[in-house]
């Protein structure tokens, strides 16, 4: 074959995943339901005029340093107005247009508007929408609308190759990072307790026993260095790849709350398996009659625009990965055209927890009228209650309880963010007190704020049995005058 007849194959429809791609879009829009639904109670707080961080202030900001540059960098809507109705406008305009792909028949108009209002809201949210998760959800909307009149076999590879960075730059990132608990195999000994926000499920994979856990280990390592390659080799190794990524993928979801990640990555699968496969899982009452007499002749303009998309994602994300294993810098000009694609939630690179924390660091504030006697404010899911089960969540994302996990590293950018917290609990910002369970000051801001440091730690069987705590802790000190937490 010519590489003429091979370029024009790409372009050819994928007959046998006509079921496989109408699948994935009425799940995409659960996903994207999700997403967008948690966004509605969360981002006026996170980042309204009276939120933490007002998207608002930051554009005036860029404008003013950049001129009509800014533009460019920050594709969002709220150029327009970034006041607390647009925002949350935005997100229940999401919630809407899901329901829309889900139910419609026409997916291209919603695939492209929820595209747009993501873009514009995960960079509204700034460092609290500043994760994979987020922009995996943007890659694979995109590489969505080529699929909304039929899949044909570039879009298929774009899917592929989405979800190999995933899984392989996932894994070779934790063996760049030189973490000994990779290489050691201890990663889960302390993982299920030190994750972001563990669910019960955490609790008891902590308690198995270490060469299980070290086993399990290995099997991740395999599961995201090794296996991805089978994506691009024949059927049957593909299946075996969407077998393997889909039961680490579950096992995930039964100890921790990560969101709409593991989902979607699920979800990625279904373009390993083909329609043979699809239409034995669901029953066969919901399979459309008429999906091939659904699917549209791609025009040439239709051709010529994902031809160009697959070459801006390639260039972009392979410039990233050169880069990421490297550690060296692409030439000037290729790294200008890469930020500028990432800024546009493409072409991404992913490095799912290439260090593991040996420590749980949690902080808890509190304020005061007098400075005697203090109160807690209380957050909606991260542990402080050491009696209180930790919740299963998934798919929803709380930003808040989520970013605060990051504060006791002390990096300049977490306690920026931090200060900026604070800031609107003492001015009373109804806003942001909605983020939290309770605000013990509702009627009057306190006139002193605190952050205290605790180390936490599972309990045992044992002590569990004994106290019905979940937890046990013990004080570090007044934060920020506390060791930093390491990694």
């Amino acid at each position: 074959m010519s590489p003429v007849q091979s370029l024009s194959k790409l372009f050819e429809p994928a007959e046998d995943q006509l079921l496989t791609s109408w699948l994935f879009l009425k799940l995409l829009a659960l996903i994207y339901f999700a997403a967008f639904f948690s966004l509605v109670f969360q981002i006026e707080g996170l980042a309204g005029p009276h939120g933490i961080l007002p998207y608002g202030e930051r554009l005036e900001a860029e404008f003013s340093r950049i001129d009509a540059l800014a533009w460019w960098r920050n594709p969002t809507l709220f150029w327009f107005n970034a006041g607390d109705a647009a925002l949350q406008g935005a997100a229940i305009a999401g919630c809407l247009i899901s329901g829309m792909l889900l139910f419609g028949r026409r997916p291209l108009l919603p695939l492209i508007l929820l595209f747009i209002l993501y873009l514009s809201l995960t960079h509204a949210g700034q460092m609290f929408l500043n994760f994979q998760w987020d922009t995996l959800l943007l890659e694979s909307g995109f590489v969505a609308i080529l699929i909304a009149r039929g899949p044909n076999h570039l879009a298929i590879f774009l899917f592929h190759w989405l979800l190999f960075r995933l899984r392989f730059l996932s894994g070779i990132s934790k063996l760049l990072s030189q973490d000994p608990s990779w290489s050691n195999l201890t990663a889960l000994n302390t993982y299920f307790e030190t994750q972001p926000l563990p669910h019960a499920g955490a609790w008891y994979a902590h308690q198995l026993p270490e060469w299980m856990l070290q086993g399990a280990t290995g099997m991740v390592l395999f599961a995201e260095i090794i296996v991805p390659f089978f994506i691009f080799l024949p059927r049957r190794f593909r299946l075996f790849a969407a077998a393997i990524t889909i039961l680490i993928q579950l096992l995930i979801i039964t100890t921790s709350n990560h969101n709409w990640i593991n989902l979607l990555t699920i979800l990625l699968c279904l373009f390993l398996l083909d329609d043979r496969i699809v239409a034995k899982l669901i029953p066969a009452r919901l399979i459309p009659q008429n999906l091939t007499a659904r699917r549209e002749q791609q025009s040439l303009s239709q051709n010529l625009f994902g031809a160009a998309a697959a070459i801006v994602i390639m260039v972009a994300s392979l410039s990233w990965m050169f880069e990421m294993i490297t550690g060296r810098q692409t030439v000037q000009p290729l790294r200008e055209v890469a930020m500028g694609v990432r800024s546009y939630g493409l072409g991404n690179v992913y490095h799912v927890f290439p260090t593991m924390q040996v420590e749980r660091q949690e902080l808890l504030i509190e304020g005061s009228y007098d400075g005697v006697e203090w109160q807690s404010y209380e957050f909606r899911y991260k542990p402080e209650a050491l009696h209180e089960r930790p919740e299963l969540i998934v798919p929803y994302q709380p930003r808040l309880d989520w970013m605060i996990w990051f504060v006791p590293s002390q990096r300049s950018d977490q306690l920026y963010w931090l200060d900026r917290f604070l800031q609107r609990l003492e001015e009373n910002s109804p806003q942001v007190s909605a983020l939290l369970a309770n605000n013990p000051f509702a009627d009057k801001p306190p006139r002193y704020i605190r952050v205290l440091a605790f180390r936490y730690h599972f309990t045992n069987a044992e002590q569990r049995a004994e106290t019905g705590n979940w937890w046990s802790r013990e004080f570090v000190g007044e934060f920020p005058y506390v060791p930093p937490r390491r990694p």
